[in-house]
């Protein structure tokens, strides 16, 4: 055996010194710089998103011919109708409440500073007057153009504008069918996929999909934000090739300089591919502070859908909602809230019951959410509470999520490790009543004193000026 071991040495040498090499493969390829569609700054890029990152609250609006089945926005595919099935809803569509205006003042009460629209969802109907097809509002019963209007209504607010395209199509006959077009194939042949795609010509689509966004950002003034949705590569999906998704969002860009864009255009190996990161329907425990070096921006709903659901009862308390906002605050991002407005144009009575509900706690509870981000490092969060950050007011918010946890703090007695000397006045947010506090003898640690009684107010903030 002695003779052996010079020889699995240098094996083992040999073996150590391709893993170095591969690993430093790895990190070269790692920092090699990401390709630019663009030329824009660092600082030009926080300059143009700087409101958005500042206002930290949005409505997302989906609604479309889907509103009438009541039943899901993905009810044509769940159901696998084809177009002449599906029909029926376009017929029948005549949203006679639709009032825009009430829709927007319920965002405004409710503390939202900006709303995106679906103008197009995957059903390829369109809620705006588009010269390139007949699939759209002004030919149903409500004979007008509904994105108009609703920009009119969110501007005259002083709400941000944004609208949703989708980049799938399940109506238009030269987009391909796919693995999640309501006719896929039950095979998932390649065979099966070209004999229904025979005809079909996706040139033709994508040219059509250019052209609608290229109304949308044309006819409406200036748009604040573009939200495609979604890609999905892969043998029988869809992604940048499928959309042209590079000179797509050139033309984007060019058209409107100022606009901010989601990130599912498939452009990840772009440095300027999007300007936020999407997670969609998550825990707040499952959010991050980092998406890849993007900011995020959480897109939820008050229950399981995003279009009207008529019979669906899973809606998130008050609590769960204001958690989402908190904690996406307290990880520097955003939180797009959903409503699906009924077929009639109306707002659901439970997501305006939630919208009133959020709006109670915002009147006195926004500054803990508007200008803020996650707290400076040495700033811990002490159990059953979130941290938020003003950093041009230099005020710390402790949002007090499990209020009272007398498990955790008997007597109302908080402790705050390594707060000592790092500020100098505590007040519950939403009266400005003093809270009192005191050192802890030997340590860097502060001890709040809550009130025994909790405020009425869902989840209370205590507001911490800083030295």
């Amino acid at each position: 055996m002695a003779p052996k071991l010079p020889r699995m040495l240098l094996k083992f040498k040999v073996l150590v010194l391709l893993f170095a090499l591969a690993l430093s493969s790895v990190n070269a390829q790692n920092t090699t710089p990401k390709k630019r569609i663009g030329n824009e700054t660092p600082q030009q890029k926080e300059k143009r998103m700087a409101w958005w990152t500042h206002d930290r609250f949005g409505m997302f609006i989906h609604w479309g011919l889907y509103a009438l089945p009541a039943r899901h926005e993905w009810v044509k595919h769940n159901e696998k109708m084809n177009n002449e099935q599906y029909q029926k809803y376009f017929d029948t569509f005549n949203p006679d409440l639709f009032d825009p205006k009430t829709w927007a003042k319920s965002a405004k009460a409710a503390g939202m500073k900006y709303a995106v629209l679906t103008t197009k969802h995957h059903e390829g109907f369109c809620l705006f007057d588009s010269k390139y097809t007949d699939y759209k509002a002004t030919n149903t019963g409500a004979k007008r153009d509904l994105v108009k209007e609703f920009v009119e209504a969110f501007r005259a607010e002083g709400i941000k504008v944004g609208f949703y395209y989708s980049l799938l199509d399940w109506h238009h006959p030269d987009y391909t069918i796919d693995e999640i077009h309501p006719q896929s194939p039950a095979s998932g042949a390649d065979s099966a996929y070209d004999r229904l795609n025979k005809g079909r010509d996706m040139n033709k689509y994508r040219a059509y999909l250019r052209n609608q966004v290229r109304e949308l950002l044309t006819n409406y003034g200036k748009i604040d934000i573009l939200w495609l949705d979604f890609s999905f590569p892969g043998k029988h999906g869809k992604g940048r090739d499928d959309w042209g998704s590079v000179e797509l969002l050139k033309m984007i860009r060019q058209l409107q300089p100022g606009i901010i864009v989601d990130n599912r255009l498939d452009l990840d190996d772009y440095a300027d591919g999007a300007d936020f990161a999407t997670p969609e329907q998550v825990k707040p425990s499952e959010l991050k502070s980092d998406y890849g070096g993007m900011p995020f921006e959480t897109c939820q709903t008050f229950s399981g859908s995003w279009g009207y659901y008529r019979d669906e009862n899973t809606w998130k308390t008050i609590h769960e909602l204001l958690m989402l906002l908190i904690t996406s605050v307290s990880k520097s991002g955003n939180l797009i809230l959903n409503v699906g407005p009924t077929a009639r144009g109306v707002f659901d009575y439970r997501a305006q019951r939630a919208l009133t509900a959020i709006g109670d706690w915002m009147q006195y509870n926004n500054k803990a959410i508007y200008g803020c981000k996650q707290a400076p490092e040495g700033y811990e969060a002490p159990i059953g509470t979130l941290l938020t950050y003003n950093q041009e007011t230099k005020r710390l918010y402790l949002h007090l999520t499990n209020y009272p946890f007398l498990d955790q703090y008997p007597h109302g007695m908080v402790t705050l490790h390594g707060y000592k000397d790092k500020f100098k006045y505590a007040q519950l947010l939403n009266d400005d009543s003093e809270i009192k506090w005191q050192a802890v003898e030997g340590t860097d640690d502060v001890v709040l004193t809550l009130p025994a009684l909790k405020p009425n107010i869902e989840i209370p903030v205590v507001e911490l000026i800083l030295k």
